[in-house]
């Protein structure tokens, strides 16, 4: 971000200094040329949607830290609309999806089951692209194996005791303000291993 913001600040000075270059041919309201006049203009709508851009990323950003932090930390299931659509289309690590935010819901639930401590706190890498449409966000999962784990069937896998504490990465697709699809990515041996549960 601080490279585009660079960007950003060199075309506002270029601008502003091609805007006092005396020009022959000028035009009575501007004091530019008509050909410089148009250059402007057409750099003036690029700036002010590059700056939309820059601004909708960073609303996107703030949202999902917020997922993560508030939202999914303290299960706050009732805010999930804030960032997901209701007909979100979630991309799981195991190569499955799912469809529907109730569904997505019913499936973050399931993971505090028995790792009731489950819990996102930091977001070590966060970007996105320069229309805000697309996110990338890297954080930290961690949480505990102190609950009976549900297997179906009425079975449950007692609880290790073991603490996980691994990478993992969210991308995010946005429309007005809110996900329509997410993919999320970790590695589930990872996962099941530092659960107690690997081979």
């Amino acid at each position: 971000m601080k490279r585009n913001t660079l960007n950003l600040n060199t075309i506002a000075i270029v601008l502003a200094l091609s805007a006092t270059v005396p020009m022959t041919n000028l035009s009575a309201q501007t004091g530019h040329s008509k050909a410089l006049q148009a250059k402007i203009d057409s750099m003036t709508i690029v700036l002010k949607k590059y700056a939309a851009g820059v601004a909708t990323l960073k609303k996107n950003l703030i949202t999902f830290d917020t997922l993560d932090f508030t939202v999914f930390t303290n299960q706050e299931w009732v805010r999930l609309h804030e960032s997901h659509s209701k007909d979100i289309k979630v991309n799981w690590p195991d190569g499955h999806f799912t469809t529907g935010i109730e569904k997505h819901i019913a499936d973050l639930s399931a993971m505090f089951v028995y790792a009731p401590d489950t819990r996102i706190k930091q977001h070590p890498i966060r970007f996105g692209n320069n229309t805000g449409e697309w996110t990338c966000v890297t954080g930290i999962m961690e949480g505990t194996f102190t609950k009976p784990m549900p297997i179906g069937n009425g079975q449950f896998i007692p609880p290790t005791g073991k603490s996980f504490r691994l990478p993992m990465c969210t991308i995010g697709h946005w429309k007005n303000g809110i996900m329509f699809e997410e993919s999320l990515f970790w590695d589930n041996q990872t996962y099941m291993t530092q659960l107690g549960l690997g081979k």
